[in-house]
């Protein structure tokens, strides 16, 4: 199949798994559309939202309607890495035998993740990273398409570990969920308060989405749209001179060269999504929020005077 034929596929592809999510969850479009970015692009999500928001319902549905397996890890202040990775016992016959972990899925859902102390954080690292572990030195590959999807809490703040910049910055987006419309919430209670049972279809194998994700790769982007991106990451630095004012006043660390390379991976998954066959400046745009809003880190001015994070990249256009 040509590249060409391959985008038509997945442009037909993602708006039939649109409707199927549609089914269960109602509303949260621009939720829906970073998180299916990132799994075409082969990247990590983190989803920021008060509780009550669906954020695990919306998961399972993805998951489901991809056709993929799906495990739910709740991080807990007590959890330990093994409970995450596995670990080794000791079988009938006195061999060390590997009892998987949760880890080993294609999408995993790490809820809460901000609650659990930060070595069991770190044993995510690798996994994202690198699509493999090691438990007692032996290294074992996850299958792949693998995508984590972590949530995080915004409100309570008593026994949170806030997540460090080196694994905050492995998520190539950081969403965060609103509360639905008055009509979508009408909507909501209507459909989960009767008995109507819906059923969502597969529609993906996982080399399909693996296909679709090398596809993206190869997608060709001209040099001025990369140059464009690499200039609107490189303003959110408050040392260089093409930094705004805004970023100048409030903004004490920038993002680093992982999110140029996300900004041109997400933009080629956007605009293929699009039918598109080449990223262009909008497109960049489309998916600058979320991958530069947690990869800046706004100083005591900024909290103080109520900026958000939104407006400062907001100025980077």
């Amino acid at each position: 199949m040509s590249d060409v034929a391959a985008v038509e596929k997945l442009v037909s592809k993602h708006t039939e798994l649109k409707k199927e999510i549609a089914k269960i969850i109602i509303g949260q479009e621009e939720v829906i559309d970073q998180i299916l970015i990132s799994i075409f692009s082969g990247g990590h999500a983190l989803l920021i939202g008060v509780p009550g928001l669906a954020k695990t319902l919306m998961v399972n549905t993805i998951s489901r309607a991809l056709g993929l397996d799906f495990k739910r890890i709740q991080f807990t202040p007590d959890l330990m890495p093994s409970d995450i990775l596995g670990s080794e016992i000791l079988d009938e016959s006195r061999h060390f035998k590997f009892i998987k972990g949760p880890v080993f899925s294609n999408i995993i859902l790490a809820d809460e993740i901000n609650r659990t102390p930060p070595k069991t954080q770190a044993a995510l690292l690798e996994a994202m990273q690198e699509r493999a572990v090691t438990v007692a030195g032996h290294h074992y590959k996850l299958d792949l398409p693998y995508f984590v999807l972590a949530t995080q809490n915004p409100i309570e703040q008593e026994g949170t570990y806030p997540l460090p910049e080196a694994q905050l910055d492995r998520f190539m987006f950081a969403i965060e969920l609103k509360y639905p419309s008055f009509q979508e919430e009408v909507e909501v209670v209507k459909s989960t308060t009767g008995d109507n049972k819906v059923t969502i279809n597969p529609l993906f194998t996982s080399q399909e989405i693996i296909d679709f994700q090398q596809l993206i790769r190869r997608i060709p982007v001209a040099d001025n749209v990369v140059e464009y991106a690499v200039r609107m990451v490189s303003k959110t630095r408050p040392n260089e001179d093409s930094a705004t004012d805004l970023v100048k006043n409030y903004i004490d660390w920038g993002a680093g060269p992982r999110a140029s390379q996300n900004l041109i991976l997400a933009a080629k998954a956007n605009a293929a999504v699009k039918g598109k066959f080449s990223p262009d400046q909008e497109d960049v745009q489309a998916v600058a929020t979320g991958i530069l809003r947690h990869r800046m880190i706004k100083n005591y001015k900024a909290e103080a005077e109520g900026v958000s994070i939104e407006d400062i990249i907001q100025s980077l256009f």
